[in-house]
């Protein structure tokens, strides 16, 4: 079983928080990669709150898909966001927790005394993925280049077919894994027993939170504008989030990952998405020192693992009490609850084990079950399924949307968890200021 970490010595505070508007794949972002998503986001949120870039001590940043032109994301979006050369900066990546991860690094190199300040966060464009070469194509060109004559320039296609010569985009079916993470989703659904009907009016559910939080202008204060080339037009809001969600539209959708018997379809999942996110974190004395207000602190953490081939996407339910623990809390003591919505199916199968004591007893070996959700704390201006998902830019996305949250209901705790390709979840407990 994981062990549960809590950040240890002085409290970590979260001084600020900032994402673009996320946008759905080939659409307002299209012109822009990861690091210029990135180095935008970093830059305003330096910017705004009038820090000293020179007073940063360290980047920790992340991307999910690689940019074979810039590998070391963080090291660019310092570069890129007009930082000294001498701020210290590493790329992390953790799949759909990569900014949870990207946080919890920062966290402890803070908590240990190595650094007073960091930026974290992550950064994604589903625009702008790296193709491959099939192998026999690629296979071809590297003997084209040692090849000295024309007949051997010819001979160095031989048994390539027209179907090699296809471009390959990035595989979404893990190597170590049967199942892509819809497919998983949807084995997840059937053995659960997640109906079409309950998944269908959770995403509903995320579309009209969504909707009436950006109404509401509670995104106002944490999501920045987005001028985008080549015309330069600004992008204010995530354009993902259906206003109209009609529900009885969601049931004409088809399956995807399993047309005949399936129940998984786009419109109950996350799309692929653009955008970026970036955190402030500071020791709490430098923070009031610095003359800022901390939105709130990281009381603890946990990660978890499990087989990939089971139920890839329920890492919250694990992830979850070990935070709680280390946190010295229960799930009733939780005022905002916010998970990743990769799928609904994802979410209603996690929350069914949280609220289940034989699976808790079963894959947990607890007694208790980790506790009943309470829906008017949970996903409360909507999750991933309506706002988007940059894999990189999420676990950010949601911390900073929570201690929004937290004092905008007037809560003291929120809790932040997400699933992750590879069979990862992960989960963080946040104290309000």
């Amino acid at each position: 079983m994981p062990t549960p970490t809590q950040i240890p010595g002085s409290r970590v505070a979260i001084v600020a928080g900032l994402r673009t508007p996320f946008v759905k794949q080939d659409t307002a972002y299209r012109a822009l990669s990861a690091r210029d998503l990135g180095k935008t986001v970093v830059a305003e949120l330096l910017q705004r709150t009038g820090l000293d870039p020179g007073s940063v001590e360290r980047v920790v940043y992340g991307q999910v898909i690689p940019t074979p032109q810039a590998p070391n994301i963080a090291r660019e979006v310092v570069l890129g966001a007009g930082m000294p050369v001498d701020v210290d900066a590493y790329s992390v990546s953790r799949a759909c927790a990569t900014s949870y991860q990207t946080t919890v690094n920062l966290a402890e190199s803070i908590a240990a005394g190595d650094v007073g300040s960091g930026i974290c966060g992550g950064a994604e464009s589903a625009s702008d993925v790296p193709i491959s070469l099939s192998r026999p194509l690629a296979r071809a060109l590297l003997r084209l280049r040692k090849a000295g004559t024309l007949a051997a320039r010819f001979a160095a296609f031989r048994g390539v077919g027209l179907g090699d010569i296809i471009p390959e985009p990035p595989a979404l079916k893990e190597p170590s894994s049967d199942y892509s993470m819809g497919e998983s989703a949807e084995k997840m659904a059937k053995e659960n027993g997640i109906a079409r009907q309950a998944q269908d009016e959770f995403a509903h559910r995320s579309h009209v939170h969504a909707a009436e939080a950006w109404r509401d202008a509670r995104f106002d204060s944490h999501v920045m504008r987005v001028y985008t080339p080549p015309q330069y037009e600004v992008v204010r809001q995530d354009n993902l989030v259906r206003d109209d969600s009609d529900l009885a539209a969601y049931a004409q959708l088809t399956p995807v990952f399993d047309r005949r018997h399936g129940s998984v379809t786009a419109g109950n999942s996350s799309p692929l998405t653009d955008g970026a996110s970036a955190l402030l974190l500071m020791r709490e004395e430098r923070a009031s020192a610095e003359g800022l207000t901390p939105l709130g602190f990281i009381r603890s953490y946990a990660f978890a693992a499990l087989d990939p081939n089971w139920q890839m996407l329920m890492g919250p339910a694990f992830a979850t009490p070990l935070a709680l623990d280390r946190a010295g809390l229960s799930l009733r003591e939780i005022d905002v609850l916010d998970m990743h919505e990769a799928f609904a199916a994802q979410v209603l199968s996690n929350v069914r084990a949280m609220e289940s004591k034989a699976f808790t007893q079963t894959r947990l070996g607890r007694d208790r079950a980790t506790g009943d959700i309470d829906w008017s704390r949970f996903n409360i201006s909507g999750g991933s399924i309506s706002l988007g998902h940059p894999f990189a830019a999420t676990g950010a996305r949601q911390i900073m949307q929570s201690l929004h949250e937290l004092k905008r209901v007037g809560g003291q705790f929120a809790l932040c968890t997400a699933c992750a390709a590879g069979g990862l979840g992960a989960a963080m407990v946040l104290e309000a200021s």
